[in-house]
Parts: structure tokens; C-alpha cells; sequence
């Protein structure tokens, strides 16, 4: 004898089955929001011991990458003047990668939220905006547009890292008031204190040579009395941007004080360093800058290349020496050990 399922059971097992894939949906909902927070606090938590901002691009990226799989994370802000491009390539990729960035950071905030690049790069754009400012965002991801589900993930982090990258604008403003020369621009001693061991250090692991340029500038005292301070400020300022435009980012450039200035060339040898030295002291002479008829701005520039094994107080000592030697044979001359 067979069992028959009435009407009324059937309907009721239906609305049973519903009400369970209704359950189910809900889990799952919830689970996907679980993990979503989940995310966003290992981001918090990320960010929160980090300062710089090129620190949090990097932490960002290292936070996206397991979630979204990219090339390249950039962030650039027009009113502060900052850019930071963190890529997680190498060689001709890597420097693809940070030409197409270049390029649509060029493009500015009008470009479109994604752009193909010829040779099959995506990049998606996001613009920060402030009362006053507007950052923009960059994702790369080789071969193919982000899905939806990796743009929701990546717009979920936004508030979080604007309010992050905000405290770092804001503690780099400060650091950098801080570590700046007021006249020049150029970085001061207390820079020159934080990065000459991490310098020295680097070199020393990687067999790189590294070499200091001491330079003073000559007459820079008759100038101050014959023409005025204020003239002499000038000086000071032009002198500092023939310097600024002859050195790279990786090299240490630092007013010391007064009209002293010292330069540390990274993975640069003496021979190399005394080029740069040499053309120096002829744009320095370039200046045309005169106390009289007879006496005319020159600048002196003693020269060492690090020893191993010196440590900092010798090498500085060192290098001190050469230059009382370019002062007694002459000034406006480059010596070297």
C-alpha cells in the first residue's frame, strides 16, 4: 500500500525548504560579513603602527595581495607634493608596471576609474577627496579587469586608508619642519644623524663604496659683510640649489650649518665622487658671485671615500683634514686623501 503526501503537507515541507534556503543565505551572508570585518581589522591593525606614508602603501599592498593578487599599488597627492609607487615586480615588468602609472598619475583626476594599457595592464583609480585636496589611488592587475568582488573588497578598505594615509601626510609635514634647513630647504644635521649609520651599514654589507664631499664655501664672509645678510641668505639659497640639482634621491645632502655643507654619495667610489666634486666647484664659481672687485664666492671640498672598518667620528675627522687642506693650498679646489 503506497503513502500519499497530501496538499497541505506538501506546501508546508515547501515553505520548510524555503524558510531553510532562507536560513542558509543568511548564513552565509553573515559569514561573508564576518570574514569581510575580518579583513578590514588585520588592515587596522596593519596601518596602525606605521607613520610614513610610503610605509602604508607598502603595508596596504602586502594586506591586498593574498585578497587581490596585483602589480602595483601607487598613491599620489598633487597639493602635498607626494608620490609613492610600491610594485611587487622585478626588472623590465616592474619598470612597465611604473611607467603606466606614471602615465596615469599624469593623466590626473579626470582620467577614467579604469584604463587598458597596449600591452594589456588595468589600471583602476580611485580618488581620496578632501575640503582642500584630492589624493589618487592606483591598482594594477596584469591581463584582466578587477571583478566585483575584488573592487567591493578594495572600496570597504578605502575609509581606512584615507584616514590612515591622512596621519601620515600629517606626521611627515611634521618630520619634515623638523629635519629641514628654514633658509635652504636642504635637510639638516638632525637628518644627517638618522641615515649616515643605516648608509654606512648598507655599503659595508654590500661591498658598495660610499664617499663624503665636505664643502665650504669660500669668501662667503666678505659677502655677508660687504653686501649685507640678507644678500648672503641668498647666496646660501642659490648655493643650495646648485647642489640639490646635482645629487640623486639615494645621496645625503644636509646643510650643517653656517655656510657648511656635507654630501654623501651612495655606491659612489673617490674617483667617481671627484667628477661630481670637480663640477661642483665650477657651478659654484658659475654663480658670479662677488664681495669686491677682487674677492669672489668659490667653494672648497675635501673628499673621502669610506675605509672599512672606519667608523663615523674618523671618517668624519678624515674627511675635515682633506678639506683644511683645500683651504691651505688655495680654496675653490677639490682635495682627497
Amino acid at each position: 500500500m503506497g503513502t500519499s503526501i497530501d496538499r497541505s503537507d506538501l506546501n508546508s515541507l515547501t515553505t520548510s525548504l524555503d524558510e531553510l534556503s532562507q536560513v542558509m543565505l543568511e548564513l552565509h551572508q553573515l559569514k561573508r560579513q564576518s570574514e569581510r570585518l575580518d579583513q578590514m581589522n588585520r588592515l587596522h591593525a596593519r596601518l596602525a603602527g606605521v607613520l610614513s606614508v610610503p610605509g602604508m602603501i607598502e603595508a596596504y599592498s602586502v594586506w591586498l595581495m593574498p585578497i587581490v593578487e596585483h602589480e602595483l599599488i601607487g598613491y599620489n597627492n598633487n597639493t602635498r607634493g607626494k608620490k609613492h609607487l610600491f610594485c611587487s615586480g622585478h626588472g623590465p615588468n616592474r619598470r612597465r608596471a611604473i611607467a603606466f602609472a606614471e602615465q596615469l598619475i599624469e593623466e590626473g583626476i579626470d582620467a577614467p576609474p579604469v584604463v587598458r594599457s597596449a600591452d594589456g595592464q588595468f589600471g583602476h583609480k580611485w580618488i581620496f577627496e578632501t575640503v582642500d585636496e584630492a589624493g589618487i589611488l592606483l591598482v594594477l592587475k596584469e591581463n584582466r579587469e578587477l571583478t566585483a568582488e575584488e573592487l567591493a573588497i578594495i572600496n570597504d578598505s578605502l575609509t581606512i586608508l584615507a584616514e590612515s594615509l591622512n596621519r601620515g601626510l600629517e606626521y611627515e609635514e611634521l618630520f619634515e619642519r623638523a629635519s629641514t634647513d628654514a633658509l635652504t630647504g636642504l635637510s639638516n644635521r638632525r637628518v644627517f644623524e638618522r641615515r649616515i649609520t643605516s648608509m654606512m651599514d648598507s655599503a659595508r654589507r654590500y661591498g658598495n663604496p660610499l664617499t663624503m664631499l665636505s664643502l665650504d664655501l669660500d669668501h662667503f664672509k666678505d659677502i655677508n659683510d660687504n653686501l649685507g645678510h640678507q644678500t648672503g641668505d641668498e647666496v646660501l639659497k642659490s648655493v643650495a640649489g646648485v647642489l640639490a640639482a646635482a645629487v640623486r634621491s639615494t645621496d645625503l645632502l644636509v646643510r650643517m650649518g653656517g655656510d657648511e655643507f656635507l654630501l654623501v654619495l651612495d655606491n659612489t667610489n673617490g674617483k667617481q665622487a671627484r667628477i661630481l666634486a670637480e663640477r661642483l666647484v665650477k657651478k659654484i664659481d658659475d654663480l658670479d658671485v662677488w664681495a669686491n672687485d677682487s674677492i669672489k664666492l668659490g667653494v672648497s671640498i675635501g673628499l673621502a671615500q669610506m675605509e672599512p672598518g672606519e667608523s663615523l667620528r674618523v671618517w668624519l675627522e678624515r674627511t675635515d683634514d682633506i678639506l683644511y687642506h683645500a683651504k691651505a693650498e688655495g680654496r675653490a679646489r677639490v682635495a682627497v686623501a
